[in-house]
């Protein structure tokens, strides 16, 4: 297979083309208008359709709408934007609709900057709205891994009726890596939902009509039962991360997105010492790697690192919950635009690896 030198945005939106989406609506922002002003191009290319809408909650409904058809759609933002798109999100989940949003992670709170970080940890995992809905969420941290997790998406969100968010910061989602491209998939090859999706006429003649919520089928009560079987079911066998040399491991660091890599250069720099470092790399940030954590052999692991690109930091929130006191978690964070480097993640753990067994 041909390699290819791409941008992360442009990749991960031919990543879309090729498994199966016909249907973007979406609204500029950085770090991400890559990804629609490709797919304005791109998409009448394969017979489908771009549309700029004139807001991002105007975006998000087309594609809920689009989405109800059967049809593979998406729409791509940052931070800000997703925060406009929440309405539409939660209707999707409400009425177990299938779509996939790309979110291009800015510097935050509120506009913040332009600049990469990783602080939509805490919104996206969350839910993106009230209710207790979830999104399924994939953290790449490589472009190649953007284009592979993206093309995956959108079988996920189909198999299970769900949004499915690619969460990627603001340097993979500008950066040019070599990539391999997957196959372009035949439309008559994707699942076609003659069970759900709306359609002019039913096949005894009676119009469908979308039920904007699923509990306006089956009752609320139910709808939510239904709900916490699907998260339920994702938490026991969708759980998906990358243990790295975690077998004789003292101290494991814990590091998604563009972090990890620096992260992973930091351990092989470690190990050469004789400092005994593993890693648990999250691909799946929602539902979070627990399995990972919990496989550990507390006895001999006395230390774990949460670093991230946030302060105040985020992701920490669920692996100290998930390590539950069976060894310190320490942090090591930046925000603000500002890149965490392998220098400081080895600094970091040397220093607190030389204080001998006083690891409190």
């Amino acid at each position: 297979m041909e390699k290819i030198f791409l941008k992360g945005n442009d990749a991960m939106a031919e990543a879309a083309i090729r498994a199966g989406c016909r249907f973007f609506a979406g609204y500029p922002i950085t770090p991400q208008n890559e990804i629609p002003e490709y797919l304005s191009k791109r998409l009448p290319e394969v017979n489908g359709v771009f549309i700029q809408g004139e807001s991002e909650i105007a975006s998000i409904s087309m594609v809920y709408g689009v989405a109800s058809t059967g049809i593979r759609s998406m729409t791509s933002s940052s931070g800000p934007g997703l925060c406009l798109k929440t309405e539409g999100i939660n209707f999707l989940v409400a009425a177990e609709i299938p779509a996939v949003i790309i979110d291009v992670m800015r510097a935050g709170p509120a506009i913040g900057g332009i600049q990469p970080a990783q602080q939509d940890y805490t919104f996206i995992t969350g839910g993106a709205g009230p209710g207790g809905v979830r999104c399924f969420v994939l953290a790449p941290y490589t472009v190649q891994e953007a284009v592979d997790l993206v093309y995956e998406a959108f079988d996920i969100a189909d198999k299970f009726r769900n949004p499915v968010i690619v969460m990627v910061d603001g340097a993979i989602g500008n950066m040019m890596e070599n990539i391999i491209l997957p196959e372009l998939r035949e439309l008559d090859t994707l699942p076609q939902h003659e069970d759900w999706k709306i359609t002019k006429r039913d096949a005894d003649g009676k119009a469908r009509i979308i039920q904007t919520y699923i509990h306006s089928v089956i009752g609320l009560e139910e709808a939510n039962k239904r709900m916490a079987e699907k998260y339920k079911i994702w938490e026991d066998y969708e759980q998906r991360y990358e243990a790295i040399m975690l077998e004789d491991a003292e101290i494991v660091v814990t590091a998604y997105g563009i972090v990890a890599r620096m992260a992973k250069a930091a351990v092989k720099e470690l190990r050469k010492e004789g400092i005994k470092v593993g890693m648990i790399r999250p691909i799946a940030i929602y539902p979070f790697p627990k399995k990972a954590f919990d496989s550990l052999d507390y006895g001999r692991v006395k230390q774990i690192w949460d670093i991230e690109l946030s302060i105040p930091s985020q992701m920490f929130r669920d692996v100290d919950y998930t390590v539950r006191g069976r060894a310190p978690v320490y942090q090591l964070l930046r925000s603000g635009g500002m890149m965490t480097s392998k220098e400081s993640i080895i600094k970091a753990i040397r220093e607190k690896a030389l204080e001998g067994e006083n690891y409190e």
